[in-house]
């Protein structure tokens, strides 16, 4: 081994890649670099112009974020590239590549939190990176404050619901302490027109203190919404009024569990996009619709849209909600992975859109290149399935026209876009 080789030279970090690590010129990677920061042989960082001391105490060991080294101009930098890559990757040659929109801190409205206890002690987070042990969140400048705020006080909750556990039988019953058993549940949080949607999953609530317990608890901190699912599905145990949310101005029923797009402001972002690109259709058909995020915004600038989605619930709170509004959207209840729309129910609109899951919606895509439709606006959560369907468009007779880039996941390595591809 020579002396290169056992003691590289300093380099300098010139990218962030696609999992979050700084990389040089010579391929060495580095967690926790920024662009412009200098890569020692003895792998510590000398911080450089873009490096900025991260806003939370749990960064670091919170697999949450990974990118909180970052200033706005690198954060801004990984988003768009992360999107430019997937296009160049694949030979897409995009038109045109939008600067991207970055949510702001303390925007997120709906986070999936674990909850862990032992001996009577309860843990509340997300887990650590690489590992299955859970970081006790006492702050999150990603989260809306009223999340942050709400988690002591739901830690009191689930210990007193833990401690519900099975009694003692027999003699002397009457002066046995509860049983402390261990808990682990799935903790959901939606923030609401109403306030908070809290969902508890995996957690068995017994007998008549617990209950109380439960709405006692979503009655002080004026909760919009507490379900519980104890292993037979979600059931609403408090919701005092009907549980809404707004999309595009217009209120709509919002079912447990229901897909909601993390930021008000990323949302916005999306849905400016498809309005911009299909301003002057006709008909569009809006595919993977859920609750309607599209639909409304596209029928309100005069759009006849068709909805189709396959979750029952998503689609009925989107037909209810056009139902009563007026508004031209029909709703269509369809599983587009096992049946998608065929080519001769395709021609009959001017425009598509899809917002498929992160696997994207390969079999819709093959539909979609013998079609006649004129525009494609693509949704998409994951640059590197949208790539894939992108090539068979653009193989299809289709060009792509522009990208907007979307960083909804501050801080974090999960990109989204909006793409517009023309016949």
């Amino acid at each position: 081994m020579n002396q290169s080789e056992s003691s590289p030279e300093p380099e300098v970090i010139l990218r962030i890649a696609a999992k979050g690590d700084g990389i040089t010129a010579s391929g060495r990677f580095a967690w926790g670099a920024a662009p412009g920061d200098t890569l020692m042989p003895d792998g510590t960082l000398q911080p450089g112009p873009h490096h900025i001391a991260p806003v939370c105490r749990h960064f670091g060991q919170c697999g949450g974020c990974q990118l909180q080294q970052l200033d706005e101009e690198s954060l801004a930098d990984f988003v768009e590239a992360r999107v430019a890559n997937a296009s160049a990757s694949q030979q897409l040659a995009a038109e045109l590549i939008a600067p991207p929109h970055i949510s702001p801190p303390h925007s997120r409205r709906r986070a999936s939190l674990r909850a862990e206890s032992s001996s009577g002690r309860v843990v509340i987070g997300y887990r650590e990176a690489m590992s299955h042990r859970i970081v006790e969140l006492s702050e999150c400048p990603v989260l809306v404050p009223e999340f942050v705020a709400l988690l002591p006080h739901l830690r009191k909750l689930l210990i007193t619901l833990g401690q519900s556990g099975p009694k003692p039988k027999g003699k002397g019953k009457q002066n046995a302490k509860p049983v402390k058993v261990r808990m682990a549940a799935d903790i959901d949080l939606v923030m609401t027109e109403q306030g908070i949607d809290l969902g508890i999953k995996g957690l068995t609530v017994e007998g008549l203190a617990a209950t109380e317990a439960m709405l006692d608890f979503a009655r002080d901190h004026s909760l919009a919404r507490l379900v519980i699912d104890q292993g037979y599905g979600a059931e609403a145990v408090w919701e005092p009024v009907p549980v809404t949310v707004s999309l595009a101005g217009v209120s709509v029923p919002l079912p447990p569990g229901s897909f909601l797009q993390a930021t008000v402001d990323g949302e916005e972002a999306l849905v400016a996009a498809a309005c911009d690109w299909l301003a002057g259709s006709e008909t569009v058909a809006d595919l993977f619709s859920g609750l309607g995020t599209f639909s409304f915004a596209l029928a309100a600038q005069g759009s006849k849209v068709l909805a189709a989605e396959a979750a029952r619930d998503a689609h009925m709170a989107c037909k209810a909600t056009a139902a009563r509004t007026q508004l031209p959207v029909h709703c269509l209840h369809r599983d587009l992975f096992r049946n998608p729309l065929l080519l001769d129910e395709l021609d009959k609109f001017s425009a598509v859109l899809l917002d498929p899951p992160r696997a994207g919606a390969r079999d819709q895509i093959e539909r979609l290149v013998d079609s006649k439709v004129a525009k494609i606006v693509y949704i998409s959560c994951n640059p590197s399935s949208w790539a894939r369907d992108a090539v068979s468009l653009i193989s299809g007779g289709y060009r792509l026209v522009e990208l907007r880039p979307v960083g909804q996941f501050r801080w974090s390595t999960h990109v989204e876009l909006a793409s517009l591809f023309v016949r």
